[in-house]
């Protein structure tokens, strides 16, 4: 799937969550929405962002952003991570990959000099209106977080 760009309609979703509920991309329809793809739950990269949104999440939230993590783990291993990590937010479960494709954060990425196919590290803000209002892609785990409030400008 192509990525998406400021201005496109979010595709919407369902998936199930870190809580054993299911969250949809209407439950946030009048909120702002701040979508992070990451590879796999517990890896050294991916805590790291995690507990990075999980720090600025009042920040966030002060400036009427939500928060979701979405990764191909299941629920249960999301909850676990929830529970390790003192996460705060939803953590969804996208097995089959639908959601991260129609996001355009699944697919070639390089990897050590190597072209492999994966989870692509993304962050798509969505707008109170349904809009994309920012879309990054390969972005690093160390740091993401602090650039992400820079360009929303929240820092």
């Amino acid at each position: 799937m192509p990525r998406l760009a400021v201005g496109d309609t979010a595709p919407d979703f369902t998936l199930p969550s870190d809580s054993g509920t299911e969250v949809s991309l209407a439950d946030y329809c009048g909120r702002k929405l701040v979508l992070f793809f990451y590879p796999a739950a517990m890896t050294p990269g991916c805590t790291k962002e995690a507990c990075d949104f999980r720090d600025s999440l009042a920040t966030l939230q002060q400036a009427g952003y939500e928060v979701v993590g979405i990764s191909k783990d299941a629920p249960a291993k999301l909850a676990t991570f929830r529970d390790k990590e003192s996460l705060t937010y939803p953590l969804l479960s996208d097995p089959d990959l639908a959601v991260m494709d129609a996001y355009g954060a699944y697919g070639e990425k390089k990897l050590y000099g190597k072209t492999t196919t994966g989870v692509i590290r993304s962050t798509i803000v969505v707008g109170a209106d349904g809009t994309v209002e920012l879309a990054k892609y390969n972005v690093k785990a160390t740091g993401h977080v602090a650039s992400l409030s820079k360009a929303l400008g929240l820092a």
